[in-house]
């Protein structure tokens, strides 16, 4: 099913006193639990959005492209990034290093299209601080079987590393009350409409308290 949604015109109008800003949106979720795809898809279908891209010290894969998925820098760049306060989060995932700068998103806020950030929960801890009006999403998979299938079949990392992300993400999804909203990727249009729905401001039954009251059973077997 192919969803297809009216366009968004973005907020780029200039007035005689300021420039009319974007909202920023934090997304987050477990490695798996198809955050990457969701965002892409989220970005095709609303032109009122653009992804801020991170950047990393992990190794570039073969299917990424520098400067479209993450800047790929070593880590005597990113630590220089970080002593010169670039970034507005940076974050140690297993053995690479995460941040997103401060430029690439005061860029898209001042064209008054919103950004949406993918990172991890530490990054969006440190970006709430920073930025209290940011509008901060999870995304959790359906099951513990779902998440280490989708792990599995995407055939990037080996068996060692996909249980250590199956543990880390146990970690990472017992922090979902930190966030404002919950999706869970199930089937994949509904949580492509859920994502749409929160950035158009119509999203009130998938804020945290009320998806705990309606998937008890669910949050408590991906958290506990």
């Amino acid at each position: 099913m192919q969803i297809i949604y009216e366009p968004v015109e973005a907020n780029n109008s200039v007035t005689s006193s300021q420039s009319i800003r974007g909202q920023l949106f934090v997304v987050a979720a477990p490695s798996g639990a198809g955050k990457t795809s969701l965002v892409k898809a989220l970005f095709h279908a609303m032109p009122s959005i653009e992804v801020a891209v991170s950047h990393t010290t992990r190794q570039r894969r073969k299917d990424e492209v520098d400067g479209v998925n993450y800047h790929f820098v070593d880590t005597a760049q990113f630590k220089q990034l970080q002593a010169d306060d670039a970034f507005i989060e940076s974050a140690q995932v297993f053995s690479n290093l995460y941040g997103t700068s401060r430029q690439s998103i005061d860029k898209i806020s001042a064209t008054g299209r919103h950004t949406i950030l993918e990172i991890d929960w530490q990054g969006a801890a440190q970006i709430r601080q920073r930025d209290p009006t940011s509008i901060h999403i999870f995304i959790l998979p359906p099951s513990l079987q779902a998440l280490s299938e989708r792990l599995l079949d995407r055939g990037q990392d080996d068996q060692e590393t996909i249980e250590q992300r199956m543990n880390e993400a146990i970690n990472e999804m017992s922090h979902y009350k930190e966030f404002d909203y919950l999706v869970v990727n199930d089937d994949f249009d509904k949580a492509l409409e859920d994502l749409h729905r929160i950035v158009q401001g119509q999203g009130e039954d998938l804020r945290v308290a009320a998806q705990c009251a309606r998937r008890p059973a669910l949050i408590k077997a991906l958290t506990s």
